[in-house]
């Protein structure tokens, strides 16, 4: 089974869902907005990709004041669910950001 964390919103989410259930993998979207993350989940998840699991370039991002965006990132991602770079993709143990190239050949897809 593949999770990918996301919002049911975003297109690059809906693709990478699309592309997974395509090449015959068991694959669902948790909606990050209707089942928010656990501390434990961020925490983990930022211990695997660091800064670059904050998402700095979403309307989100741009809607916070100074001081919010000074806040700790992970109590951001927690309080913010939309600031979780999308998807974060959970293969068992193995985690994957984004829907690059490397994403995918690491998932043995192939980019459509």
């Amino acid at each position: 089974m593949i999770v990918v964390h996301g919002l049911k919103t975003c297109d690059t989410c809906r693709k990478a869902l699309k592309a997974l259930r395509a090449a015959g993998h068991d694959a669902v979207l948790r909606d990050l907005r209707a089942e928010p993350t656990s501390a434990e989940e961020v925490a983990k998840w930022y211990a695997a990709f660091g800064s670059d699991l904050l998402n700095t370039r979403s309307t989100t991002w741009r809607g916070l004041s100074e001081a919010e965006r000074t806040e700790a990132p992970k109590a951001l991602m927690l309080a913010h669910p939309a600031l979780v770079k999308r998807p974060v993709i959970v293969e068992g143990d193995r985690l994957l950001l984004g829907w690059s190239k490397e994403t995918q050949a690491a998932l043995s897809l192939r980019r459509h």
